[in-house]
């Protein structure tokens, strides 16, 4: 699967979109623990994507039993695609910055 650069980037800007800025006596935290951070947002991403990925997996395991119903399974399965595609949007331009960082000549 080939993620284009405008793919990534508009995952990018969502995801910063969602970023909240942390209490005056938060500043002062780890960066990780910081959601202002970039290591804060991805930190952040990362954990909602986990979930959106177990409530897909818990409808789906309700639809399989027939206790599910099937709008509900099949938003949890899209909100946890988007969720997915969107840490991957992001892990794929942080690591064409890198390579392109490690391509610079000092």
């Amino acid at each position: 699967m080939s993620i284009g650069t405008l793919d990534a980037t508009t995952a990018y800007s969502r995801a910063l979109k969602t970023m909240v800025t942390p209490p005056a006596e938060s500043a002062v935290a780890e960066p990780s623990a910081n959601p202002a951070s970039f290591g804060g947002m991805i930190q952040t991403m990362v954990t909602d994507a986990a979930a959106s990925l177990r409530t897909a997996e818990s409808e789906s395991a309700k639809q399989v039993a027939g206790k599910g119903d099937m709008i509900d399974m099949v938003t949890a399965i899209g909100a946890a695609e988007t969720a997915l595609e969107t840490v991957v949007a992001v892990r794929d331009r942080v690591v064409n910055a890198y390579s392109e960082i490690m391509r610079m000549q000092i």
